[in-house]
């Protein structure tokens, strides 16, 4: 089962992309965190396969979270996805240049379930 965590403030983008997953017929089990403090300390016990992360969050945002992920060796490995409604080209062409990829919300379902799926090929 591949671990997928999603790091988002707004919970209603944390349920969609949950949904999206678990239902996606493949074997995805979905972790959520509302914010970077709360990543870091599941990090601590739970690593996952894969990061989606949201840019835009109060207290540490998604650039920042990166940055810590990074800097660490166990963490700076897992994939990294910046899925954010963010849509200005300076964040896009920071976001496929750090990250694994950058998905904009709101984002067709399809389209997402198959780019994950493509990162999390063994």
């Amino acid at each position: 089962m591949k671990k997928i965590m999603i790091v988002d403030d707004e919970l209603d983008q944390i349920l969609t992309v949950k949904v999206i997953l678990e239902k996606s017929g493949e074997d995805y089990e979905v972790i959520s965190a509302q914010s970077g403090k709360e990543c870091l300390k599941i990090l601590d016990t739970i690593v996952p396969d894969l990061i989606l992360l949201d840019i835009m969050m109060p207290e540490m945002s998604g650039w920042e979270l990166y940055d810590k992920l990074k800097q660490n060796n166990i963490w700076n490995s897992i994939p990294t996805i910046f899925l954010t409604s963010r849509t200005d080209e300076t964040a896009e062409n920071a976001g496929r240049f750090l990250g694994d990829d950058y998905i904009e919300k709101p984002f067709n379902s399809e389209d997402f379930k198959i780019k994950i799926k493509q990162l999390l090929k063994d």
